[in-house]
């Protein structure tokens, strides 16, 4: 389906934009296109990889003019975009609206009137039961990109939505090695905390499965086990072989949940199981308010939600075989200096 394609790819220079373009890079496709505001990550990225398929272009999902310039010709969009720092969208509310819900639309807009044949949007366990500012704008941009499924007739809109990938940047990984690498404390918020565990290759993979197997409107989410902070932290330490780090308790972040959602017991009652993934269609009910009103649905009130409390959980051996599938951290234990992905 790539063959001789061209492909876009919104915040191109981030981690989960350098993690596709490593795995299409050797692909059939003809092109791959970078959007992005940073003209030094995007010089990086162009001796990194010196390759001809790779073309950059300078822009910013806000503007509908820069998105348009980037789309047109693009036959499939990756839309990675966003702002996705708890903190910072919790002080900064609508600026991750402007990025992450009306960045969205304008991708989504520019898509559909440029004919891009499909685009796949990344959401994240936080749009689940949202409960600061960030999930809360990508809740909003899952129902954007629904949306505008329904009156596409010609773009295929799909959304993937993942847990903790393992190593991004601004993850809790990158900060215990480098807590660890410069002899500080590492800092736990509680260490019972659940969190989804899956490596960027993973994400990749449903990625792809989205875009070869996506119908108009649907969610794609892949199943992953769970872990504690606490059993996180010492397979970390016990990998870098130092098992007796002192770890500082600080308690729960403002807008931290103990655990994280990526299916709600609404969407699980209607989930289509896949082995690896769980397909959410799209409700298509239009505003007949007789459904909302007078009608309910008992397998719903029966549901459970699909979260990283009841997800399986990995003990510390298979924690560390996890993180061992990381590239920087083999190079950690190996004494290397190296920095996490990009």
């Amino acid at each position: 389906m790539f063959k001789n394609k061209t492909l876009l790819i919104t915040g191109g220079t981030g981690s989960f934009g350098n993690a596709v373009l490593r795995r299409f890079l050797d692909s059939e496709l003809q092109e791959i296109r970078i959007l992005s505001r940073d003209e030094k990550k995007q010089d990086d990225m162009r001796k990194r990889y010196n390759s001809p398929k790779l073309k950059f272009y300078i822009g910013d999902v806000r503007d509908y003019q820069s998105v348009l310039n980037a789309v047109r010709g693009v036959d499939y969009i990756y839309h990675a975009a966003a702002l996705k720092q708890v903190p910072s969208c919790e002080f900064h509310p609508l600026e991750a609206v402007k990025t992450n819900v009306l960045g969205t639309e304008n991708v989504l807009e520019a898509a559909i009137n440029s004919n891009v044949q499909r685009v796949v949007c990344l959401s994240t366990d936080k749009a689940v039961y949202p409960i600061n500012a960030m999930g809360i704008s990508k809740a909003m941009m899952e129902k954007v990109a629904v949306a505008k499924s329904r009156a596409s007739k010609d773009t295929i809109i799909n959304v993937t939505r993942y847990g903790n990938v393992m190593a991004s940047r601004g993850s809790v990984i990158p900060l215990f090695a480098q807590q660890i690498r410069a002899n500080q404390a590492i800092t736990v918020t509680d260490p019972s905390m659940t969190r989804f565990m899956m490596t960027l290759d993973d994400a990749v993979d449903l990625v792809l499965f989205a875009f070869e197997h996506g119908r108009p409107g649907e969610i794609f989410v892949q199943k992953a086990p769970a872990a504690t902070i606490e059993v996180l932290s010492q397979a970390l330490t016990a990998l870098l072989k130092v098992p007796a780090h002192p770890i500082n308790v600080i308690g729960t972040r403002h807008g931290e949940k103990l655990y994280e959602v990526l299916l709600s017991r609404e969407e699980m009652v209607a989930a289509e199981d896949l082995g690896h993934y769980y397909r959410v269609p799209p409700d298509l009910r239009d505003l007949n308010y007789g459904k909302y009103v007078e009608q309910g649905e008992v397998k719903i009130s029966e549901a459970l939600e699909y979260n990283s409390h009841n997800t399986i959980r990995l003990d510390v051996q298979e924690m560390q075989a996890l993180l061992m599938k990381l590239r920087f951290i083999q190079a950690m234990v190996n004494g290397e200096k190296v920095e996490p992905e990009e």
